[in-house]
């Protein structure tokens, strides 16, 4: 270990304004910046330099950020030359160093970079301000033995230098007095490039840069939103389709590009340490969240397909499809018009097609796998919490405070509140944003999201006001339409309807989504959060509730409300007085569920990978239309960067929002739909590497920041968790035929050789077409039937009690309510009982996690003895120091005992 001595030059003071203006923020004024020994830039002959480098002219000097603006006397004012020159002045007053690239160097001819290193003294002093953890020792604890059945994953796995970019080491928060302790070879790689943009970033959004209206102005944010500046980030450091001509280059984003970002290395596994290392840990524990999902759908995918294939070998025993397909039963039962007036009877073996289809959904397997997805759902979340404690160990975020470090205030909170008051615990002055203006912005923001969520279900009810609408003229055109003759048997009313009513439905879906994501921005804004982690939890909270809204108010209304309030003929329920409401197909609603549920699922992830993927090229393509022809050594790499698509703040949130609605879809309605995980699993190993090229090629490289959790999300997918069992009993209650089939078999089956024969006939009632008012009789009756049959339990028109319900629709509802009752309680038992059963943090990462803390105690105490025993040694004894000694010997040995 080398050791690094301390240095003369003057070092970067953090400090908290105190002129009334402003807190909570680093003292930028009387800093002294040292003076470069490095060459001028102007005794740099610029030919020889690589426009592809990532370091200053000199070579030397890594560019560690770079600020992009365009220069244009006729539309830009004096005002926002004025920021840069202060701004950037009170960077280097902030000890950075700076290097401007003139436009004339550029490849469009207007555009100046300003390119930005933070040398050694800066990152030893902002190290220790942001508590980031360094080696100190390399790692002695043993590796967990090798299981012998490793060889199975052998042709999933990346290379060792891949998947483990360095050794493993003990590690401690940085410390400028204690530089001896750290293993230091070189100073200009001792810290990471996503260590280094971190740091400047962290510069860059409380530097200030002037006074305006009396308010002290700070940070890039605001400069990026004024104009002053079109663009801030750090670089990718080569190209990401071959390596760089530097040899100092670290090629990372190369190696990324190859083994993650392609494809063809969609069987491989993630280099969760090298995504950790290039970009951060928020990004990395985004991708192992991801693919950890993944890799747990494949277990639902493969038992969702086993009862889909279990529901395809028997769809030829099933006695309902068998009964409505005979002509001898299900073609003599006349059925009752769907429609007032313009509708026909109809034969009841005109649906059997749909009746065997349902049966692929509609089966005994239905119910196994809704329990089953209850209790795999426990399992996923057990699982992933055992992961990421695993990750919070190898990756040195066990003692990451996140208040410490997301709990700080957001810049625009302090630039709106004018208002100050002395905070309790530090005693000092901070802005506040007064109660009454809290209270009213909440207002406002309740308001605006009950009126979009109203929105929503408005755009619902006129979705089925459509289907509704529709339906007669879809019974009417293919009652009539001969050339529709062949396939009436698959394509029925019910059908046409469902899946025309779907498909606008994620039409509108996709409109309010476009919409509402600027409207939720614009009022989580306006609510001023105080920290950036309540920035995010707002509108997360936010943009779920209404996507949760929107994407599944439609399939509540087929899964629990389509077919349920329909009335009897003559008795019908109308919407708004005037449209009659929709009817299940004899053979049950779920068919029309999982039609709906395929449309929006599959749209919504055809659509999320258009969006993600072929959009950020084709603008990418756009901009470099002129530059692909300019020559490689005047094509530079901070142009090349320039030309990318920006990530943004929160194009992470948006990645997590679309598995978490996808989540919803797998969990809240799988028992309709038992393909729904493998449609899910597909999806996501595309989404994986969709993810992971638009990262690597298509979008500057993101600021590194830190995370040890995926945060809010996991109470989100705990409390779906939980939905997911009640919302999945209902469906196998009342949108699944499987309880009055299971009530009939039990109990009202007249032949015991065949116990389910004659289910069709007793699931009809009799209606005397004699009772049809006027407005619902049909204007043509040819066949002159006297009686026809409809989808109830009610007693004939011959009986003393007629059209009321029977006793066997009161079993069917006793025996649907304690069925969904005893399931509920089942998995929640299981589910809990799981839960308990499974620990958060496995045994040995506390294990490690004790050790680590031990010998890191042990280390630093040794160390201030060494240190006091030279002091010592120096002949600067006294009676307190020999006290001191004695202390800190104590401490050792107590740590060694414990």
């Amino acid at each position: 270990m080398n050791r690094v001595g301390k240095k003369d030059e003057t070092l970067i003071e953090m400090g908290l304004a105190n002129d009334g203006e402003e807190s909570n923020g680093p003292l930028f004024e009387n800093l002294s910046n040292t003076d470069s020994e490095l060459p001028c830039n102007s005794e740099i002959d610029k030919r020889h330099q690589s426009k592809d480098s990532v370091f200053f002219r000199d070579g030397v000097r890594r560019i560690d950020f770079v600020l992009a603006y365009v220069d244009d006397p006729k539309i830009e004012g004096e005002k926002k030359v004025e920021r840069r020159r202060e701004f950037e002045n009170n960077l280097e007053k902030a000890g950075l160093e700076l290097e401007t690239e003139d436009k004339k160097e550029s490849d469009n001819g207007k555009t100046y970079f300003v390119k930005i290193h933070a040398p050694w003294e800066v990152l030893i002093t902002y190290a220790e301000v942001l508590s980031i953890k360094m080696p100190i020792k390399e790692n002695d604890i043993p590796c967990t033995a090798e299981n012998p059945l490793d060889w199975i994953s052998w042709p999933f796995r990346l290379p060792e230098i891949v998947m483990h970019p360095e050794p493993d080491y003990f590690t401690a928060p940085f410390s400028k007095e204690r530089q001896e302790l750290y293993l230091i070879e070189d100073e200009n790689t001792f810290f990471s490039p996503s260590v280094r943009n971190r740091i400047v970033f962290y510069i860059l959004t409380r530097c200030p840069y002037g006074t305006e209206e009396g308010k002290k102005k700070f940070g890039i944010k605001r400069l990026l939103n004024n104009g002053t500046y079109t663009a801030a980030y750090p670089l990718h450091d080569c190209q990401y389709w071959k390596r760089a001509n530097d040899p100092k280059c670290e090629n990372e984003r190369y190696t990324l590009y190859r083994e993650w970002a392609r494809f063809p290395r969609f069987f491989k596994e993630q280099p969760l340490d090298l995504i950790r290392k290039y970009y951060g840990e928020r990004i990395g524990i985004y991708f192992a969240w991801l693919g950890f999902y993944t890799e747990m759908l494949f277990f639902a995918a493969i038992v969702g397909l086993i009862c889909f294939l279990y529901g395809a070998f028997t769809m030829n025993e099933n006695m309902s499809s068998q009964e409505i397909c005979d002509s001898e039963i299900g073609g003599k039962i006349i059925m009752c018009p769907l429609c007032d007036q313009k509708c026909d009877y109809w034969r009841l073996n005109s649906t059997c097609e749909s009746s065997e289809y349902s049966h692929l959904f509609d089966n005994v397997a239905t119910l196994f796998f809704a329990i089953f997805m209850g209790i795999w759902v426990t399992l996923f979340l057990e699982f992933w919490k055992r992961r990421q404690a695993r990750l919070e160990y190898e990756w040195d975020l066990v003692d990451f405070e996140e208040e410490q470090q997301q709990l700080q205030l957001r810049p625009e909170y302090e630039a709106k509140c004018t208002q100050k008051r002395k905070n309790p615990v530090t005693q000092e002055l901070e802005p506040y944003l007064p109660l009454t203006s809290q209270a009213i912005r909440f207002c406002i923001s309740g308001t605006t999201v009950l009126f979009w969520i109203f929105l929503i279900i408005a755009s619902m009810i006129a979705v089925i006001v459509y289907r509704l609408a529709v339906y007669a003229a879809f019974a009417s055109i293919m009652e009539n339409a001969q050339t529709l003759q062949p396939i009436q048997g698959i394509l029925t009313p019910q059908l046409a309807t469902s899946v025309t009513a779907s498909c606008l439905n994620f039409v509108i879906i996709m409109i309010l989504n476009f919409l509402y994501e600027r409207i939720a921005i614009w009022i989580t804004d306006m609510e001023i959060p105080r920290t950036h982690l309540e920035y995010e939890n707002r509108l997360t909270m936010k943009m779920f509730l209404f996507q949760f809204v929107n994407y599944y108010s439609s399939c509540f209304y087929v899964a629990f409300f389509k077919g349920k309030f329909v009335g009897y003929p003559g008795h019908y329920t109308y919407m708004f007085d005037r449209w009659r409401n929709e009817e299940c197909d004899p053979a049950g609603c779920l068919i029309e569920l999982t039609t709906q549920l395929t449309i929006i699922m599959a749209g919504k992830q055809i659509w999320g990978n258009i969006q993600e993927a072929i959009v950020p090229w084709i603008r990418n393509w756009w901009g470099r239309r002129k530059a692909s022809s300019s020559p490689e050594n005047l094509y530079s790499r901070w142009e090349q960067d320039h030309d990318l698509q920006n990530f943004g703040a929160l194009g992470l949130f948006y990645e997590y929002l679309e598995m978490v609605i996808q989540f919803g879809f797998i969990t809240l309605f799988v028992a309709s739909f038992p393909l729904a995980p493998l449609l899910a699993l597909m999806n996501n190993i595309l989404e994986i590497r969709v993810d992971s090229w638009k990262l690597t090629t298509q979008f500057r490289r993101p600021v590194a920041a830190k995370a040890h959790s995926i945060g809010v999300w996991q109470e989100i997918l705990n409390g779906m968790a939980i939905l997911s069992v009640v919302t999945n009993a209902f469906i196998v209650a009342f949108t699944s035929d499987m309880i009055p089939r299971l009530v009939y078999y039990y109990a009202y089956s007249m032949d015991p050789s065949s116990p389910m024969s004659g289910y069709i006939n007793d699931s009809l009632s009799i209606f005397q077409t004699s009772d049809f008012p006027d407005k619902n009789r049909p204007d043509i009756n040819p066949e002159n039937f006297s009686t026809c049959r409809y989808r109830d339990y009610r007693y004939p028109p011959d009986h003393e009690r007629k059209y009321a319900h029977t006793m066997q629709f009161w079993h069917i509802l006793a025996a649907k309510m304690a069925f969904i009752i005893i399931m509920e309680h089942v998995v929640f038992i299981v589910k809990f009982f799981v839960a308990w059963m499974i620990p958060d943090v496995p045994a040995e990462v506390k294990a490690k996690i004790k050790r680590e803390k031990y010998l890191t105690q042990k280390i630093l105490h040794e160390y201030e003895l060494n240190k006091l025993k030279q002091k010592l040694c120096e002949n600067r004894t006294t009676a307190s120091m020999e006290k001191e000694v004695i202390a800190t010997e104590g401490r050792v040995e107590l740590s060694e005992v414990m």
